[in-house]
């Protein structure tokens, strides 16, 4: 961001209109002044999305989830700030000025392709290899695993020597720096011993980025060495929690899913036999990142882990990081086959497709998974297994849908409907006493609902002030920003403030002034802040009144609280305050239409 004027940055965002912009990737309908939708960032079944062209900006009601048009870019295609000024400048033909870097930037930015161009010859200099007669133990083994010349050469698969300091002398040939070989992963520099290579007597497969960058590796050893797969460490071009290998070539597929793997070769086989949307994550359990860049392409992600016990962990351990960001899963079973590999060779790729064809809904594989946990044969433990059921149905909010996976249920595993609806409902109650059983302050009141109370007076002050200017002189004589006592309320209050006064608020630009995600939604969220069932024009005048006098009380208890016994100044000022909190009652606070 730090790149950018301030008034490029709102040329750039006011040229594109956040309605176009996301309706591009959300289907909206007009209610009245804004646009709904179903959110993109959550699983939902009714549109709480609400996109508004007066502030020119996004709210959900359900996740809070909210933002701008950057923001937006920023959450669903897991761009940078910079990734979205660059893409929202080339959506309305703006050019944008070249970034001038200080000296480390230049020096990292330059560093980082120096690495990217090594990754590069390090995967010409395997693929060459396992074409030489050094590498035909490598190319017996890939021909072993039943792969075609074509799909080697399109996954761009090498072999790394058996000397230990092969690569390194190729790249010291060429004269370049320990440092940077160090920095790229694929050299380690031993004081004592000098340069090994990181990979040696593997067969290698390049790990590229969705912009066919060669990002890192991953090797297998030729023989009983360990460990039998190796990948790159990381460097700051490959973050393994944050790309996934075969997705340079998935994400151009048509279907409308991926088809998720363990392996490398898992992953390879699936494409050799036509399944061109089949990706693994790099030697690590799937992430948050992974979820999010999988955003990017598809809403729905089929698992064919393997089948072992192993498998069936990493299945159960996706699935809620995948429902998180929205995206449906399915589970391909192929017992009894260990995984995708196994099972292409042993009967074929029709019979994998009938395979995906037939895929577990999630959710009752999650079902299925617990009932091992149970012995139903003993009525105490079955009674357990049902109301765990129970308890897994209430992850879903909207009843229709709670509903629709109950019958799914009681048909699958033989519950009564009847009965396990009454269960939900029962620990549906239990659950709600458990969490509203907090511990009493000495006012008798939950110390949670007050803060979420007060939170929400500041929030809906700050949006009363933002929708109708015309109260800002009444307001600023009895509440200051000072008053707003949460901290990020309170730089809001600010920016609004002096937006107000000088006659120059602009409520899609103050975002744009908050770098972090979370701080970005708790902008928008004052943006969309609401008081319930106020139709009439007088509910609202007074809604306002009374949130002045919740921040101000608040305001003035805070700073008792704080103040030295002995500074008669600022106790009188606070006692003058007080004073005045029941002139706050009688205000003309009036809207104009």
């Amino acid at each position: 961001m730090a790149f950018y004027s301030d008034e490029l940055i709102e040329e750039v965002r006011s040229a594109n209109n956040i309605v176009d912009v996301i309706g591009g990737y959300v289907s909206l309908k007009k209610k009245g002044s804004s646009y709904f939708g179903l959110c993109p960032f959550h699983n939902e079944k009714t549109g709480s999305f609400s996109v508004t062209p007066s502030k020119q900006m996004y709210y959900c009601f359900g996740c809070g989830a909210g933002g701008n048009v950057f923001t937006f870019l920023m959450e669903y295609e897991n761009f940078t700030f910079g990734e979205a000024m660059e893409a929202l400048a080339q959506r309305a033909g703006i050019t944008l000025p070249k970034k001038e870097m200080n000296q480390e930037q230049r020096a990292q930015a330059d560093k980082r392709s120096r690495i990217l161009e090594l990754n590069k010859e390090a995967a010409t200099y395997y693929y060459a290899q396992l074409r030489q007669p050094q590498g035909e133990q490598g190319m017996s083994y890939f021909k072993g695993r039943g792969l075609s010349k074509e799909t080697m050469r399109k996954f761009g698969l090498g072999y790394a020597n058996k000397y230990s300091d092969d690569l390194y002398r190729f790249f010291k040939q060429k004269g370049i720096a320990d440092e940077l070989l160090r920095d790229s992963g694929l050299i380690t520099i031993d004081e004592r011993y000098g340069g090994r290579d990181k990979f040696w007597n593997r067969v290698m497969f390049p790990i590229m980025d969705v912009h066919n960058h060669v990002i890192g590796f991953g090797g297998r050893v030729m023989g009983e060495g360990e460990p039998k797969y190796l990948n790159s460490p990381e460097t700051m071009v490959f973050d393994k929690s944050r790309n996934l290998y075969g997705l340079n070539i998935a994400r151009t597929s048509r279907k409308p899913y991926v088809l998720l793997c363990e392996g490398y070769m898992d992953v390879i086989s699936l494409h050799q036999a036509g399944f061109d949307m089949a990706v693994a994550s790099l030697g690590t359990a799937l992430t948050p990142g992974h979820a999010a860049l999988l955003k990017r392409y598809v809403k729905e992600v089929y698992l064919t882990y393997d089948s072992d016990g192993a498998g069936v962990k990493a299945a159960l351990r996706a699935i809620p990081i995948l429902r998180e960001v929205g995206i449906a899963t399915k589970i391909v079973h192929m017992d009894p086959y260990k995984d995708p590999d196994e099972f292409i060779k042993a009967v074929g790729a029709e019979a994998y497709q009938k395979r995906i064809d037939e895929a577990e809904n999630s959710f009752l594989f999650e079902v299925r998974m617990k009932m091992r946990e149970f012995d139903l044969q003993d009525p105490e433990s079955k009674t357990m297994f049902h109301q765990e059921v129970a308890r897994m149905l209430l992850r879903f909010e909207e009843e229709l849908e709670r509903n629709n996976y109950l019958e799914a249920v009681s048909s699958a595993f033989g519950i009564r409907a009847d009965s396990l609806q009454k269960l939900v409902v029962s620990v549906s109650r239990k659950m709600d006493r458990a969490v509203n059983k907090k511990e009493p302050l000495r006012d008798g009141k939950n110390s949670v609902k007050k803060e979420d109370g007060m939170l929400q007076a500041q929030k809906f002050l700050l949006t009363a002030l933002i929708e109708h200017p015309e109260i800002y002189d009444v307001v600023k004589k009895y509440v200051e920003p000072a008053d707003f006592t949460e901290d990020i309320m309170y730089q809001v209050a600010m920016i609004v403030y002096d937006g107000l006064e000088n006659q120059t608020l602009n409520p899609p630009q103050i975002i744009s002034r908050f770098t972090s995600e979370q701080e970005q939604r708790e902008v928008a969220s004052v943006f969309n802040a609401t008081i319930r069932n106020l139709e009439k024009k007088s509910d609202v005048e007074q809604a306002i009144r009374d949130s002045m006098v919740k921040v101000k009380t608040n305001s003035i208890q805070n700073r008792t609280a704080k103040m030295d016994p002995s500074d008669m100044q600022t106790l009188m000022k606070l006692l003058d305050e007080k004073k005045k909190l029941g002139q706050i009652e009688e205000l003309p606070i009036l809207l104009q239409e």
